[in-house]
């Protein structure tokens, strides 16, 4: 059954194609959720609040964008509500999966040992770089470089404009830039 149908079924009650819709998107709510709070329990609560919402207001999802595009929106607002009502600034967003980015680069021929350590060592200056960032502009970073949505998608999933979305990037990129440059003294 495609995804219409299947949204269609769970706007008329069905039980069964509402919850294969939780299970298609569980995983991609949950990875997205802990690359904003980089915390485990926060990220499954986030999930499961999300899909308490994706249920209670599935019938005011109109279907003109994806529906992991208002998923990635519900995310975004709750991520956002638990950063204020913790008021905790010491949130990051970059997967730290060592296994797989090791992994990854040991399978290039051209890469050596010390090159994956430098790697390392940048990933983990940019991660505490963008804890810096302020959250605003941290969600925006996310799911425009690390997630890959388009200005336009994401100015959808945030509520914003697209001028705000393209000047929160701006903002977000050259801080990171900064601080970069800072690190490496250039």
């Amino acid at each position: 059954m495609d995804e219409k149908q299947l949204i269609e079924k769970a706007k008329q009650g069905d039980a069964a194609a509402l919850t294969e819709l939780v299970k298609r998107y569980e995983q991609t709510v949950y990875n997205f959720a802990f690359k904003i709070c980089r915390d485990k329990e926060r990220a499954e609560h986030t999930m499961q609040e999300t899909f308490l919402s994706m249920v209670k207001s599935l019938h005011q999802f109109s279907g003109n964008s994806k529906l992991s595009t208002w998923l990635y929106t519900i995310v975004s607002n709750h991520c956002l509500m638990l950063a204020r009502s913790k008021k905790n600034k010491n949130l990051t967003y970059l997967e730290d999966d060592d296994a797989l980015v090791n992994n990854v680069h040991l399978h290039e021929w051209k890469v050596t040992p010390d090159k994956v350590t430098e790697n390392n060592e940048l990933r983990e200056v940019l991660d505490k770089s963008i804890e810096k960032l302020p959250y605003d502009y941290r969600i925006i970073f996310i799911l425009r470089d690390v997630e890959g949505f388009s200005t336009e998608e994401t100015a959808k999933m945030t509520n914003l404009s697209v001028p705000a979305v393209k000047s929160r990037l701006h903002r977000a990129r050259a801080f990171l830039r900064n601080e970069l440059n800072e690190t490496f003294g250039e």
